[in-house]
This record gives structure tokens, C-alpha cells and sequence, in this order.
């Protein structure tokens, strides 16, 4: 379960990634994207193992919001049908980007 106040870092290619703090210890997860379906905000992350891959290609989405000076939080999503809303938004998301990378 994700706890809110997760650090934001930024590295040299402008890739950005969140330390999401779990029961079993903080996981450093790169940010694939920031969305909005139903108007609410999401977020999706790639975890990453200790050596900074992630080798099963396993993405989380938690709600996200932002405090007035722009410090994330993320939301464990409890809502079955809301989580479902969340992850058909991303698919749908995934599809125009393979889409858009097309030559």
C-alpha cells in the first residue's frame, strides 16, 4: 500500500521517478505518466528493483494529487470500479502512444 508524501526526483534525461513507501519498505518506481479520467488524477509508475530495471514489466496506478506547492501524494485506490476506470484509461493511453511511436 502506498503511503502519501512520496519523494519526486529528476535525473540528467529528464525521467521522473517517485520512492512509493510500501509495508515491506520504500520502492523507487520511474513515472510513465499522469492522467485524468472521470476528473479525477492518476498515476502510473514502473517499480524498480534494486538495480533499476524492472524485469516483469508490472506497472501500479495510484489516484495523485498535488499540494499547492506541487508536492505529490499518492492514493491507494480501494475502488474496484474505480481502479478498473483508472487501468482502461491507461490502456487506452498506452495504445495511442504505441500508436503516435509508429513510423
Amino acid at each position: 500500500m502506498a503511503k502519501n508524501r512520496p519523494k519526486n526526483s529528476q535525473d540528467k534525461d529528464d525521467e521522473m521517478f517517485v520512492d512509493v513507501e510500501l509495508d515491506e519498505g520504500t520502492v523507487t518506481c520511474k513515472i510513465i505518466t499522469i492522467f485524468e479520467t472521470g476528473g479525477k488524477d492518476y498515476i502510473a509508475v514502473l517499480p524498480l528493483d534494486k538495480n533499476g530495471e524492472n524485469k516483469d514489466g508490472e506497472v501500479w496506478i495510484y489516484g495523485h494529487t498535488e499540494d499547492p506547492d506541487g508536492t505529490p501524494h499518492l492514493h491507494y485506490i480501494e475502488d474496484d470500479d474505480e481502479y478498473e476506470r483508472a487501468s482502461d484509461a491507461f490502456d487506452e493511453y498506452l495504445d495511442n502512444e504505441q500508436f503516435d511511436a509508429m513510423p
